[in-house]
C-alpha cells in the first residue's frame, strides 16, 4: 500500500473522529494529514511527509487558538456581552417593597427576578421602576419618571 494511501485513510479516520466529538483540533489534524498525503503525491519522502504534516498541523493548531483567542477578546466588551440583554433595558417592573440588604424580587417575564437599585445611595422607594441592566442574575432598577 503506498503512504498516500495511509495518510488518505488517517484523513478520513481523524475526520471521523471530529464528527463525532466535534473538536476541532483533530479537524486541524485531519488538515495535517492531507498535507502529508499531498506531500506524498509530490514524492516526497516519509521523514520529510511527517515534517510536513507536523508542522502544518502545530501552525493550524496554533493559528486556530489564536484567532478564537481574538474573538473572545472582542467578545468579552461588556457592551457587545451576549450575556447582555438590550431588549431588556428600559422594560418598566413593580417593586412592592425592598430588603434591608438593599435588594428586592421582582416580577418580570413571567418570572421572579432578583432585583438591586441602580444608585444604592438614594433611598429605595417601591413602585414602578425601569430595568437599567443586568448584572448577572440581577436586575439593575432606577425609579421611574
Amino acid at each position: 500500500m503506498e503512504t498516500s494511501t495511509l495518510w488518505w485513510i488517517a484523513v478520513v479516520l481523524l475526520l471521523g473522529a471530529e464528527l463525532l466529538t466535534g473538536t476541532f483540533f483533530l479537524l486541524m489534524m485531519a488538515l495535517a494529514a492531507i498535507m502529508g498525503a499531498l506531500s506524498a503525491h509530490l514524492g516526497l519522502g516519509l521523514p520529510a511527509q511527517l515534517i510536513i504534516a507536523a508542522l502544518s498541523g502545530s501552525l493550524l493548531t496554533v493559528g486556530w487558538y489564536l484567532l478564537r483567542k481574538k474573538r473572545k477578546l472582542a467578545t468579552t466588551d461588556p457592551d457587545r456581552s451576549a450575556t447582555r440583554n438590550k431588549l431588556d433595558i428600559g422594560s418598566v417592573v413593580m417593586v412592592e417593597a425592598w430588603q434591608p440588604d438593599g435588594t428586592t424580587d421582582v416580577q418580570y417575564r413571567g418570572a421572579r427576578w432578583q432585583a438591586i437599585a441602580a444608585n444604592p445611595q438614594q433611598p429605595p422607594v417601591s413602585g414602578r421602576h425601569t430595568v437599567t441592566d443586568i448584572r448577572g442574575s440581577q436586575l439593575v432598577l432606577s425609579p421611574a419618571a
